[in-house]
């Protein structure tokens, strides 16, 4: 009897233990780590240097992934049906902070008015409703506005000093995109000014592109491209289209002339995403994006791409390389 009683009482002692394991493990369990959900409109190859500037950023604001910081990347490959998914999926996860650009921050506050929207680049925060003002962002968004004055007119003057004989322009952009479309109707309105003939190539899809550089042949002596998700996808392609057709290519971001371009001019995107990381930064610490002031383009960067240059035998002015910010040979 004592035996049994001592082992009765040994296996209450065990299974209390036991039973307490759990409750210790559960106690010990880290707390859930603050999460940005990054949705990238294109693809991880297109967008790596601007998410590296925004991580790197980041770390200089002691934020460090995996020990007191969670980042969920989503990319939506130029499709922007895919917008809408991963921002419901950000939602449904309840991240901290949605980091998105262009035409994926509407889908992502369509989705949420609850989580703080940070657009890293937005081409008209305004007159496309994501902000009341850039002053007083209100509601759940700010960021980063694309706009900056005449943009389009100084793109055609160094196309023309690229192209001093040019008297036809083509526009290549992506009409279910509206920004593109505002833009595409900007540069045809200075370009008229300068008396050039205008061939509009209007893509909806990726299939589109090899059918309008086919109709294109010999209606013009280069071509302006306009910025999306769908045209940043495809921007390799593009360039070897153009580059098979002669023709010298103006584009607005700097990684588009690595991927074959001639030139761009436009803001600093690798600037404007560490900027998106300083909103982040502010916004995991407390702020209401409603109180942080939507800002605008500062550095702005003018970039050739001589190899491309050549296969064009195109014979740049010194004087314009001279003023590149970049020449990559």
């Amino acid at each position: 009897m004592q035996f049994d009683h001592v082992r009765r009482r040994e296996f209450i002692t065990l299974l209390g233990g036991t039973a307490a394991w759990p409750l210790m493990a559960g106690a010990q369990q880290p707390a859930k780590l603050p999460t940005v959900g990054f949705l990238g409109t294109t693809t991880a190859a297109a967008w790596g240097g601007w998410v590296n500037a925004f991580l790197q950023r980041l770390r200089e604001l002691n934020w460090s992934e995996g020990r007191n910081l969670a980042i969920d990347l989503r990319w939506a490959e130029g499709r922007n049906e895919r917008f809408a998914e991963i921002a419901a999926e950000f939602t449904r996860l309840k991240v901290d902070v949605i980091v998105t650009s262009g035409g994926a921050v509407l889908a992502v506050k369509q989705a949420t008015r609850d989580i703080p929207i940070v657009f890293a680049v937005a081409n008209d925060p305004v007159g496309s409703g994501l902000v009341t003002s850039l002053a007083r962002p209100e509601g759940n968004a700010t960021g980063l506005s694309l706009q900056a004055p005449d943009l389009s007119g100084k793109r055609l003057e160094l196309l023309r000093e690229v192209v001093p004989n040019m008297r036809r322009l083509a526009i290549l952009g992506n009409v279910d995109y509206a920004a593109s479309v505002v833009e595409m109707k900007e540069v045809q309105d200075v370009a008229g000014r300068l008396g050039l003939d205008v061939a509009r190539l209007e893509i909806r899809k990726a299939a589109d592109i090899i059918p309008v550089f086919d109709d294109l042949r010999a209606r013009a002596d280069a071509v302006y491209v306009v910025t999306d998700s769908l045209i940043s996808t495809n921007r390799i392609r593009i360039n070897v289209l153009a580059v098979g057709e002669r023709l010298p290519t103006m584009h607005s971001v700097r990684e588009y002339i690595e991927g074959g371009g001639l030139v761009s001019y436009g803001p600093s995107y690798h600037d404007l995403f560490r900027r998106a990381a300083d909103y982040v930064d502010k916004i995991l610490r407390g702020a209401k994006p409603s109180d942080l002031p939507v800002e605008q383009p500062t550095k702005f960067d003018l970039v050739i791409n001589l190899t491309t240059a050549k296969a064009l035998r195109l014979d740049l002015p010194t004087t314009l390389l001279a003023r590149a910010d970049e020449v990559i040979e």
